[in-house]
């Protein structure tokens, strides 16, 4: 439940509390969390309390409604602590929210959005499978009519949040003669419904204490209002919605990643001295902070500024997917630096750097490799230039029609 004290903060205010919630509780709660293998209790309490879960939800839904811009200042605040943690709400706030802000019936909207907002409603956003990753459009799970509702069948696999959700979005066909993202529809569906199982993996490559879960339907049963919106088939709609919106907060996650992994850093090399002095005072030393902080600093100012035109009306689809591109490998190429600056304790011992730079490794596939952003990206270059001359989401001034 959200504290009533959050709801009437200015932003300043609530972005300052935040921020003390992160270096106050979060950052000093991340051994613990990496000791029991999983986020605390008491701080779920917390992220739910300080309206983490509802910073994207419109007030007259119970949410906190703030823009994008404000939405990924906020993002990355609270990611200078383990992403662990944002990955406990994220798909609330982004994949799941929109979605049904967007596509789904006033009835889903009033019935879920609140409590998704105060965080008692745990979202998981099911759409990849074992055949279908990058190439969403190859799902298999079906979806057939009976009865009035729907009967789902399929597996569904590296799914965030799936194994401790109250509510799965599952994506399935529902036209068993379409093809790619055609006939796809979205569907309401309680983890603990009969015929639905989920299950963890047995070991973590980064967020160990988050992890992604497998997903099987064998004959579930669902009623016909468990449809996202009015009419069946426009499963992706929503899906891509949803995408962009996450893209641009993983885009700002990696921000978060990369000043926490910087700043640790600076104060282990402030504090080691060899060769007779502080390692911060070494020329190769100091031109590799150098490099990590002007590449930190482009990502944000490419994040922040695809929140803005995001603000100003229209996706920027091609300016999401190049921030996403670009800061996930920006946290990559951080981490490996700052962990070759620490040296032994980058490989020995419970430094936090070394640990992040694990999870941001996973950052670079979620919502969309980077090898299928820079294809995509590509594509894009070539084809609005053939036809319009100019990039996508292009930044130029609009030429006037006379000469000057």
């Amino acid at each position: 439940m959200i504290d009533p004290d959050v709801l009437s903060l200015p932003f300043d205010e609530y972005l300052a509390r935040v921020a003390a919630l992160t270096d106050d509780l979060l950052i000093p709660s991340e051994e613990e969390m990496v000791r029991t293998g999983e986020v605390p209790p008491r701080v779920m309490d917390a992220l739910a309390a300080n309206g983490l879960f509802a910073v994207s939800i419109p007030r007259e839904y119970g949410g906190l409604g703030w823009s994008m811009s404000r939405q990924t200042a906020l993002t990355m605040e609270f990611t200078r602590a383990s992403c662990v943690y944002r990955s406990r709400f994220s798909t609330v706030i982004g994949l799941c929210s929109q979605g049904i802000l967007d596509h789904g019936t006033e009835r889903q909207r009033r019935e879920l959005l609140p409590r998704m907002a105060a965080g008692e409603l745990v979202t998981a956003f099911a759409l990849t499978e074992p055949e279908a990753g990058s190439d969403a459009g190859a799902l298999e799970t079906t979806a057939a009519p009976a009865g009035g509702g729907w009967v789902l069948n399929g597996r569904k696999r590296y799914i965030t949040n799936a194994h401790w959700a109250d509510l799965l979005v599952v994506f399935a066909r529902s036209d068993p003669g379409s093809s790619g993202t055609d006939g796809v529809s979205a569907f309401l569906v309680e983890r603990t419904a009969p015929g639905v199982t989920t299950r963890v993996p047995e070991l973590m490559n980064g967020h160990a204490e988050g992890p992604v879960a497998e997903i099987d339907l064998a004959g579930v049963a669902v009623g016909g209002d468990a449809l996202v919106g009015d009419e069946p088939g426009r499963g992706f709609a929503m899906a891509l919605r949803g995408i962009n919106h996450a893209r641009l907060h993983v885009a700002a996650t990696c921000i978060g990643q990369a000043t926490r992994m910087l700043e640790e850093t600076a104060r282990h090399v402030n504090g080691r001295h060899q060769f007779g002095a502080a390692l911060g005072e070494l020329g190769a030393v100091q031109a590799e902070l150098g490099r990590c902080f002007s590449e930190l600093e482009a990502g944000r100012a490419l994040t922040l500024e695809a929140a803005r035109a995001f603000d100003g009306g229209e996706v920027p689809r091609h300016r999401i997917a190049a921030a996403k591109l670009y800061c996930s490998e920006m946290a990559s190429r951080v981490g490996d630096r700052c962990v070759q600056l620490l040296g032994g304790a980058g490989i020995v011992g419970p430094h936090p750097v070394p640990r992040m730079w694990r999870d941001v490794r996973a950052l670079r596939i979620y919502e969309g490799s980077s090898p299928i952003h820079e294809r995509n990206l590509g594509r894009a270059v070539t084809r609005r230039v053939a036809r319009d001359g100019v990039l996508p989401d292009t930044y130029r001034a609009t030429r006037p029609n006379a000469a000057l």
